[in-house]
């Protein structure tokens, strides 16, 4: 948690094509009516380190990383990201908005590549600490239906788009069960709402946990 400023850390997770950039711009504007600084980002990437290693995981064949070699790479990301980018923002009282975060590497890593839930934690420990995410919001969406999106924008970031049917349901079975073991951090959203309703709903679910 960000105890010690007045920043916060949010993050949205969920599956391929659930709208999450979309949302955390309409989610920046509405925090920064109302008075904050907010510094909007995303995983893996966010810092220059990150990006290029982001490269590494998001482009290319499916079957280029195991699911051990993926979870370090995402893990290395994450750390200069923090480093860089989050924490020095938090530091200085700014709300710092995530497209993705730990979240996505042990839903896709540990439910999706079948990655030991232990080692992820391990992690997590080494590069993260005690560091949490204050809220984290999980836009929910029928794998089909997102898969369709994400294929409607396709640039050269497909590797993960391109993975099995199956995987995608171990994801997305991943970040429900994330969800209700932490129902204290983590709120389940229906991203199948028009934009202007998730965006609603979002900013209503931000406001009534984090006080703003």
């Amino acid at each position: 948690m960000t105890d010690g400023t007045s920043g916060r850390f949010i993050t949205l997770e969920g599956g391929e094509g659930a709208g999450k950039s979309t949302q955390i711009a309409r989610l920046r504007t509405w925090l920064e009516g109302r008075g904050k600084t907010v510094v909007a980002t995303r995983e893996p990437g966010g810092s220059s380190g990150a990006e290029m290693i982001r490269k590494l995981l998001v482009e290319g064949p499916a079957e280029r990383w195991d699911g051990v070699t993926e979870a370090l790479l995402h893990f290395a990301a994450r750390r200069d990201h923090l480093r860089t980018t989050v924490w020095p923002a938090l530091k200085l009282g700014a709300w710092v908005i995530s497209d993705r975060f730990a979240d996505s590497t042990r839903a896709y890593q540990g439910y999706g590549h079948g990655l030991d839930h232990a080692t992820i934690e391990q992690l997590y420990d080494v590069a993260v600490g005690d560091f949490r995410p204050d809220l984290t919001l999980i836009l929910d969406l029928p794998i089909d239906v997102g898969l369709a999106r994400a294929a409607a924008r396709r640039g050269a970031e497909t590797r993960y788009e391109n993975l099995p049917i199956e995987f995608h349901q171990r994801v997305k079975a991943g970040f429900l069960e994330i969800a209700k073991r932490e129902p204290g951090r983590c709120v389940v959203i229906d991203a199948g709402q028009d934009i202007d309703t998730l965006a609603a709903t979002i900013a209503r679910t931000v406001g009534d946990r984090l006080g703003v």
